[in-house]
């Protein structure tokens, strides 16, 4: 177990679904708060940074304290004696559902988050597809039945953002606040914001 004291350690997974964003912010706040951060991205995330962005693989990796290649195995975040606080996929495949679902530690990315799931920490995983086969909720199912949570980024528009990074932020602040992680940048429904009508759910 960390203790208290220590730094919060958490994973960080991008895998190939469309939104290599969401993971480069989860990062970049992760950093803003203190977290120790260990950054695994699947082979397929390389291609779609390279065609969603102009991020250099380079700056991305060295957001995190520590990075690894999807095929090694042999990372401390592979082991359920390393102890962590919890792991986010952002953005999270079908395929890496798929695979997190079914317990298939095929990567580094897949096994860190079975790890996740046997040692009962926290897991996030930000699904991104639309629209849904059966398959992909029948293992959205499954994953949850495992312990995990499954965190779509859909945006909140209720927080009335005026810019495609400050709804890549929000979800990004929600999806670290489901490790008990608070960054300033994490509207609150009557705290920091209100909207123009009424509530969000009416």
């Amino acid at each position: 177990m960390i203790s208290p004291t220590e730094r919060p350690r958490v994973i960080v997974g991008i895998s190939g679904a469309t939104g290599y964003q969401y993971g480069v912010k989860v990062l970049e706040m992760l950093r803003d708060i203190g977290a120790e951060t260990h950054l695994v991205a699947s082979k397929a995330a390389g291609l779609t940074r390279h065609h969603e962005t102009d991020f250099d693989r380079n700056a991305v990796e060295a957001l995190a304290d520590h990075s690894y290649p999807s095929g090694a195995l042999d990372a401390p975040i592979a082991s359920g004696s390393f102890p962590v606080l919890g792991m986010i996929v952002a953005p999270c495949s079908m395929r890496s559902l798929a695979a997190i679902a079914q317990g298939l530690s095929d990567n580094l990315l897949t096994r860190a988050a079975d790890v996740c799931l046997k040692e009962r920490r926290r897991l996030v995983l930000m699904a991104r597809e639309t629209p849904l086969s059966l398959i992909h909720i029948r293992n959205m199912a499954a994953a949850t039945e495992a312990g995990a949570i499954i965190f779509p980024p859909v945006p909140s528009l209720y927080a009335m953002p005026d810019t495609v990074d400050a709804l890549i932020t929000h979800s990004a602040a929600r999806a670290i606040s489901l490790l008990g992680l608070q960054h300033r940048a994490m509207p609150r429904w009557g705290e920091t914001t209100t909207g123009r009508g009424g509530h969000p759910n009416d």
